[in-house]
């Protein structure tokens, strides 16, 4: 049976995604073990909350690393809502700068739009030949966030999904190899959600 690494690094919605997860049918455990992580066919970055707090959380348990050696190894990993943000080079919160794990170019910084958070239901612009998005490309997905990705250019290697809100157009996922991220929460997305999951797990066998 496939199985699937949720790295426990103190971020809240653990629970909530290792269920989503276990619904694929693959097997799912919550874990800060490293050499756990580090052997399971997949491992899932969660997070939400602060792009500082989480990258703290992370570095205590050896988190940026591990992603980096995965990703060296060519195993999967998938990054969901501030376990995507992460993935890139930066976060600016309030004029502050907090290094990422930097396996992706790009700066998080707070949306313009006047309507914060982005929390609700919306459609995304999926590039052709998604994997992520086979079958789901025309679906709405859950967002909760007030800060995101804004922009490019990004390598040739990268395939960005993209999500439009109050005039901001922000990144809504990423598939580059076998990293994949998620700003919104698919564990939170219905039918759609639960199809994306399984289109990445189905990627693991």
């Amino acid at each position: 049976m496939t199985l699937v690494a949720v790295l426990d690094y103190g971020s809240g919605n653990l629970h909530s995604a290792t269920r989503a997860l276990a619904a694929t049918g693959a097997e799912v455990v919550l874990t800060a073990d490293v050499d756990v992580a580090l052997a399971a066919d997949g491992l899932v970055v969660p997070g939400v909350g602060a792009f500082a707090a989480c990258m703290a959380g992370l570095e205590a348990v050896g988190g940026p690393a591990l992603i980096r050696e995965r990703l060296r190894l060519g195993r999967p990993v998938l990054g969901i809502c501030v376990g995507h943000q992460v993935l890139f080079t930066e976060g600016d919160e309030h004029g502050v700068l907090t290094p990422g794990v930097g396996v992706l170019p790009g700066r998080v910084a707070e949306l313009s739009s006047t309507r914060l958070p982005h929390m609700g239901w919306n459609t995304v612009e999926a590039p052709q030949g998604s994997v992520l998005f086979a079958g789901v490309a025309d679906e709405r997905f859950y967002f909760v966030h007030s800060y995101g990705v804004h922009a490019g250019p990004f390598p040739d290697d990268v395939s960005v999904t993209w999500v439009e809100h109050g005039g901001d157009r922000v990144v809504a996922a990423v598939e580059r190899g076998v990293l994949s991220s998620t700003q919104f929460h698919p564990e939170k997305s219905g039918a759609a959600g639960a199809r994306l999951l399984r289109n990445w797990v189905d990627t693991l066998a």
